[in-house]
């Protein structure tokens, strides 16, 4: 990925459903007016998801996942539909399609229900209208399930731009809740950002956390000042002007914390990244999690990307023995990658997850209340790593709610 390109889990993830041959792989190619899905007339052409960055004003960058049909067959036809029902945990509005020459099946109303169950906004596509044009019965069973409906014709691009519109109306408004850091800064604020190049550093390019904080701060009015671990002091002594807060990389964050003043505000992009892409509060709880921890028990780390791992890797090696330190038990750790999260949640005594850069809020979001489901407390890189540091609440100064529960328990403790 370039610079110059809008991350994939920024963009607004816009998904298509339906059964084999309804048209969905048309649908794709009308709406982003290129060949880039595989059209067929042999059922069951779309195997993976298939994904497509474009752009749709006035929403901007989306992604485009076009998914194998509900009525796959086989062994393999069942894997697919699995893979489908993923794409669901990270679909920010869903187009389903359906097929204007047949009825509506019991595996369509079924997965109607799911998408609904999950509260995604979805829209009934119904499609081949040049074939039969149903549109007031489309009508009506829009009304009756209460989603609204547009008819097509990819084939002659009949009632695309209705969709396209339909799609602005639905999808939720960003009310800017979550911004990276934007809230916290003030334009003409300094931020000072700690980023260790090392060997785990990708060449030639800040990691993806970096450089969407970096953006966050440019487009807030603000001053982004970047530096590594063992030139901060000296960065911040050559300062006319106090920053505002300085944000690490959470794998440093033992020195940073030492060189940086008590009255500079001081956390980490992994902990900004859990506010931004989860439930920050949620994450916190589960850190405390690690004191109940017992001999035995099954501790998931789990990332959303895949990489060369490190012979020092943060995940693989790092986390594992900072929580054997602090916990003094033996404990068993098993590990996960991708796209796919794990079907075992409640096996587990803890979850820890990655910053999930890779992953969109909703996405993150599904991992997160997957673990609550099951009562399974669940913490990220950034937020495990401050705790078992003894650096956690000063970290959560910039967060006052996420902050109370450390000092709660802090205070409480002291008390007994």
């Amino acid at each position: 990925m370039s610079l110059q390109e809008t991350p994939r889990s920024t963009r607004t993830h816009i998904s298509i459903f339906g059964k084999r041959n309804a048209g969905k792989s048309s649908i794709i190619n009308a709406i982003t007016e290129q060949e880039i899905a595989i059209v067929s007339e042999v059922r069951g052409t779309t195997t993976d998801p298939v994904y497509k960055s474009m752009e749709i004003l006035p929403i901007g960058p989306c992604v485009l996942i076009d998914t194998a049909g509900l009525d796959d067959i086989g062994a393999l036809g069942e894997l697919r539909i699995k893979k489908t029902m993923e794409v669901l945990d990270k679909t920010d509005v869903a187009l389903f399609v359906i097929d204007a020459s047949s009825s509506m099946t019991g595996e369509e109303k079924l997965m109607l229900d799911k998408i609904k169950a999950k509260k995604i906004p979805v829209i009934m596509v119904i499609n081949k209208i040049d074939i039969k044009n149903i549109r007031e019965e489309a009508e009506s069973i829009g009304s009756e399930l209460n989603i609204p409906v547009v008819a097509v014709s990819a084939l002659n691009k009949q009632g695309i731009k209705e969709l396209k519109n339909k799609i602005i109306e639905i999808l939720p408004e960003d009310d800017g809740k979550f911004r990276i850091i934007g809230d916290l800064i003030a334009p003409g604020d300094l931020v000072v950002l700690v980023t260790p190049i090392d060997k785990s550093a990708p060449k030639g390019r800040l990691i993806l956390p970096q450089q969407q904080t970096i953006r966050d701060i440019l487009e807030s009015d603000a001053m982004a000042i970047v530096t590594k671990e063992y030139e901060l002091r000296e960065t911040l002594e050559s300062l006319k002007k106090k920053p505002k807060i300085v944000v690490t990389d959470s794998q440093v964050f033992s020195k940073v914390a030492a060189d940086t003043p008590q009255d500079i505000g001081m956390t980490s992009f992994s902990i900004l990244f859990a506010r931004y892409k989860g439930d920050l509060v949620e994450l916190v709880k589960g850190a405390k999690a690690i004191e109940s921890l017992k001999d035995g028990d099954k501790v998931l780390i789990s990332e959303a990307c895949t990489h060369h791992r490190q012979d020092d890797d943060i995940g693989k090696v790092k986390i594992p023995r900072w929580i054997r330190q602090k916990t003094g038990k033996k404990i068993d750790f098993e590990f996960s990658s991708g796209a796919s999260f794990t079907e075992e949640v409640r096996k587990y005594s803890l979850i820890v997850h990655c910053g999930g850069c890779m992953l969109n809020r909703r996405g993150m979001l599904n991992r997160i209340n997957s673990a609550k489901q099951y009562n399974v407390p669940i913490v990220n890189y950034g937020v495990i790593i401050a705790y078992v540091q003894g650096i956690l609440s000063r970290a959560l100064n910039p967060f006052p709610q996420a902050k109370m529960i450390v000092d709660e328990d802090t205070l409480k403790s002291q008390r007994e």
